[in-house]
């Protein structure tokens, strides 16, 4: 199949963009997923300093690379969550402490970076919204289905007049249905669209490594949001329980192999890559598979050298003709 490889370069902030696209291309990529945080993409400058986005480009064509979306996640979270201290290391520093100033904040940078995917000559951001209900996930002290509905109506009302500049400059917003999220399995994504009246900005950024621990069978959220799937991350996680550990962590840190489950390099989990494949090719899906590098056991650079060499290995062509087309008798 000939769908882009790129990869996400969020968690790989710490370096310059034009030192990671040097390595990215070196690792055998077409492409980037640009992270608006670390050196890589400034959502203001890219949407007010021509100067700037050109410089964008200029180090992109360089390497030989393309970038097909742009990634929000970091001020998404800020605009619908519940403030803890957490966001602070988010947001400028200036807000630290601030929670209103935080959500002003982080509702400007999604504007921006609307203006800023257009100018780049993207169509599709990624990102996170936010949750004002996580911590109500598990219903004790009882959580009553009122306080459900008005935070599903916060969201729209946060969320709709940052969609409408969406709109203006031809953007879609793909969130990532994932843990912290307003939606975060298959029936709080069902949910989230019909709140939102199937508006068609908000689609999703297919992630698989956050649906497999739940429980939530990837390829069959793939078949029923097929219109909805925006973008794909290719990422895979790995299940170890053991009798001892749950699927919820014990607030173990990542990598750490007593916990239940870990994000894993791709080919080191336990994700069914396969009928993902089968069903991009059943819904015609022609858009970038992006690797979400994330693994604490393994060197990242070989880890994503060898994701990019495993997404083109398995991603196979749909058949052009029936397999019993010749068994007809002529």
């Amino acid at each position: 199949m000939s769908r882009p490889v790129t990869l996400f370069t969020g968690q790989w902030a710490d370096l310059g963009f034009d030192e990671l696209c040097g390595k990215v291309k070196s690792f055998g990529y077409d492409g980037v997923e640009i992270a608006c945080w670390g050196d890589h993409l400034d959502p203001k400058r890219a949407a007010e300093d021509p100067e700037y986005i050109n410089n964008r480009k200029g180090i992109l064509a360089k390497h030989g690379l393309t970038c097909w979306a742009v990634s929000g996640h970091l001020p998404g979270q800020c605009v619908g969550d519940l403030w803890d201290p957490r966001l602070d290391g988010f947001a400028p520093a200036q807000y630290a402490g601030q929670p209103e100033k935080i959500r002003e904040w982080a509702i400007r940078e999604m504007k921006y970076i609307a203006r800023a995917a257009h100018n780049l000559g993207v169509t599709v951001v990624t990102g996170f919204m936010g949750s004002p209900i996580w911590k109500y996930w598990y219903s004790f002290p009882q959580t009553g289905e009122d306080l459900i509905d008005n935070a599903f109506k916060e969201i729209v009302e946060l969320w709709n007049p940052i969609f409408d500049e969406y709109d203006r400059y031809g953007i879609k917003f793909a969130l990532e249905v994932h843990p912290t999220e307003i939606a975060f399995d298959y029936y709080t994504a069902e949910r989230l669209l019909k709140e939102f009246n199937r508006r068609p900005t908000l689609g999703f950024n297919f992630d698989p490594s956050h649906l497999i621990w739940q429980g939530v069978s990837p390829h069959v959220f793939l078949r029923d949001f097929k219109d909805r799937i925006y973008h794909v991350h290719m990422k895979d996680a790995a299940l170890t329980l053991d009798g001892k550990a749950g699927i919820l962590g014990s607030h173990i840190t990542f990598g750490d192999t007593r916990r239940g489950w870990n994000f894993r390099s791709l080919g080191h989990g336990n994700v069914d890559f396969e009928n993902i494949i089968r069903e991009l090719n059943a819904m015609n899906y022609q858009g970038p598979l992006s690797v979400e590098w994330e693994d604490s056991g393994m060197d990242r650079e070989y880890g994503a050298k060898e994701a990019c060499e495993y997404v083109r290995k398995i991603d196979f062509s749909p058949s052009q003709a029936a397999f019993d087309e010749a068994l007809k008798k002529s």
